[in-house]
């Protein structure tokens, strides 16, 4: 359950040093002089097979600066993925690691800075707004772990609209769903702060409102631009508050049964809402507002499927025999959550969202 307090005025708020380069063709452009901002003469470029491309003009910008390029991300950071891009840098003699492409890319450059110390600039290519926040991630075992550590937040963050310009609408949607569910659950975090809450209910609309540009014009860079802002927004809310079962729930999801990470999380957040709504009012007043809706699981739910997002975690791959043993998995741990997180009551969220029932407030 939650411990957040009863009033608004009752509250901690903490803002950790981030710089951020926000224009389109900074990515090459700005990028080089964060390096040398930070002191730094041998950096190694961190992406994924699919973004090596433009990791590479990256790399190229950086000139003699330039350690090389590793380019073996992958999605939820396997524990080995890690220890291979460790033992890269520390081949290359990296002074520091400039993490280009999604959440993979730079998880991984996490990672990195997690097990070295190496500062991290990233320079995000989707709306993960994991850029933002301190939380790292590693899957070992057929299990996901996640922390917070000083280390691995991104010294600079580099935001070029360009990069996305190639994203496929499919996935912008569910990137920026992904950016969505972190300002969702920082609404009724318990360390949340009026601060944070603007944050996220502005992350919101910010995002939507992009989201839906982009669906008609993929090609708009100011819809682009926008969306990028809105994910600067959700990251910062994820970085700033502890998230609740969602994220738990996306975590079991992605590590234990390998469902892909964005698309789960923008399957489970109209069910992870409705679970808790009853239990959240303030949220789903902000939500609501920045929905311009009365019934925001619904909405949420729609506004992602309208656009061409999957609906029911059946579509990712999740087996009806795996529903069980998620529940059990994701009711044994503690972590806060405004509604008291029960295996019944996820099992029968997780159920609704298999099978693609409309969400419903308070529904078990």
């Amino acid at each position: 359950m939650s411990n957040r307090p009863e009033s608004p005025l009752d509250f901690s708020h903490e803002t950790r040093p981030a710089r951020v380069v926000f224009r389109p063709g900074a990515a090459v452009s700005a990028t080089p002089g964060e390096a040398a901002r930070l002191g730094l003469h041998r950096v190694l470029v961190i992406c994924g097979s699919r973004g090596e491309d433009v990791a590479r003009s990256v790399a190229d910008a950086l000139g003699d600066s330039c350690a090389g390029v590793h380019a073996g991300a992958r999605m939820h950071v396997p524990a080995e993925v890690a220890d291979r891009a460790v033992e890269a840098a520390r081949e290359a003699g990296a002074d520091g690691c400039v993490a280009v492409g999604g959440g993979s890319a730079i998880g991984l450059g996490k990672a990195v800075a997690l097990r070295t110390g190496l500062p991290l600039i990233a320079v995000p290519t989707t709306y993960s707004g994991s850029e933002m926040t301190s939380v790292w991630g590693l899957t070992e075992h057929g299990a996901k772990r996640t922390g917070r550590d000083p280390s691995v937040q991104p010294r600079s963050v580099v935001y070029d609209p360009g990069l996305t310009l190639a994203l496929p609408v499919p996935l912008s949607v569910t990137s920026g769903v992904n950016a969505l569910a972190h300002a969702v659950e920082a609404l009724y975090a318990p360390d949340a702060s009026p601060l944070v809450s603007l944050m996220a209910e502005e992350g919101v609309r910010a995002m939507t409102g992009a989201l839906r540009r982009v669906a008609e014009a993929p090609g708009d860079l100011e819809a682009r631009g926008r969306a990028l802002y809105g994910a600067w927004l959700c990251g910062a809310c994820l970085g700033a508050t502890t998230m609740g079962l969602h994220h738990k729930l996306c975590h079991v999801l992605g590590g234990t049964f390998g469902l892909p990470h964005a698309e789960t999380h923008t399957v489970v957040l109209p069910y992870a809402l409705a679970y808790n709504a009853a239990a959240a009012p303030q949220a789903i007043a902000a939500l609501s507002r920045a929905l311009d809706t009365d019934d925001v699981p619904h909405a949420l739910r729609h506004f992602a499927g309208d656009l061409g997002a999957p609906r029911t975690l059946a579509e990712l791959g999740l087996k009806e025999s795996d529903l069980s043993r998620a529940a059990a998995e994701v009711a044994t741990e503690s972590y806060p959550n405004p509604r008291e997180v029960t295996a019944h009551g996820v099992l029968g969220l997780l159920t609704a969202a298999y099978e693609g029932w409309e969400p419903r407030a308070g529904a078990e």
